[in-house]
């Protein structure tokens, strides 16, 4: 039983105040997310759609566990001079996904968040979740077998970077090498961009927990910080 106790323990750090900061700075940065025709380009910051989206699964019935970085962005976050570029925004929201209509919901949520972001003067009205959906998203793709129950709802970015919305129930393999497998919870610093009132500083900042689903964090630090790679069960 101490053995898991230390397992699980290790898998999980308190990030240092240069890692919230750097944390702080991707989640308020503007993305564009680039419409096809003659859509507009949406300016989102990622705290506000991914708060947006969680306030709006919970009021629609889906509860959200956590929400998370994933992907490149968060071992960016962790190390900053590793030489990776970091792309794609890629978000996490752990949620139960039971029956086929869970699915249908979050799409039906993502795509009308998205309205939110259409800056004025556009007659929102006449614009249909359909329409949303051909104008900003780039890849919807849905897995729901007995082993894996997600779902993924690409925004569209010239650039290469897009903000990628993760909704996962179960998935059996998260990642293929150990520099990939972290993972950044944000509730903590979702609800003091809610509820704070003072900006961020090294004395008044939130406590955010960042895990290596790889089981060993600093292992896997180290290797993101020498550009090593180890795999697991490959």
């Amino acid at each position: 039983m101490e053995n898991q106790e230390d397992s699980k323990s290790s898998s999980v750090s308190v990030l240092s105040w240069e890692q919230v900061s750097r944390l702080n700075e991707v989640l308020t940065e503007v993305v564009p997310v680039h419409g096809r025709g003659n859509f507009p380009t949406l300016e989102v910051r990622l705290k506000d759609i991914v708060a947006r989206v969680r306030s709006r699964l919970e009021r629609s019935g889906i509860a959200v566990k956590d929400v998370r970085l994933n992907g490149s962005t968060a071992s960016h976050v962790l190390v900053q001079d590793v030489g990776w570029s970091y792309k794609d925004l890629d978000v996490i929201f752990r949620v139960d996904l039971p029956h086929e209509a869970e699915f249908r919901l979050i799409k039906d949520v993502v795509l009308g968040t998205l309205l939110d972001f259409l800056p004025e003067g556009v007659n929102k009205e006449k614009i249909t979740p359909m329409t949303l959906k051909e104008a900003y998203v780039q890849k919807l793709v849905k897995v729901n077998t007995e082993q894996d129950r997600w779902s993924l709802i690409s925004l569209s970015n010239n650039n290469g970077r897009n903000v990628e919305l993760k909704f996962v129930d179960s998935i059996r393999r998260q990642f293929e090498f150990s520099v990939d497998s972290f993972q950044i919870v944000l509730d903590s610093m979702l609800s003091y961009y809610e509820l704070a009132q003072a900006p961020m500083s090294p004395a008044f900042h939130p406590t955010v927990s960042g895990e290596s689903v790889y089981g060993d964090f600093a292992a896997a630090l180290g290797h993101l910080s020498g550009k090593l790679i180890a795999t697991k069960r490959p």
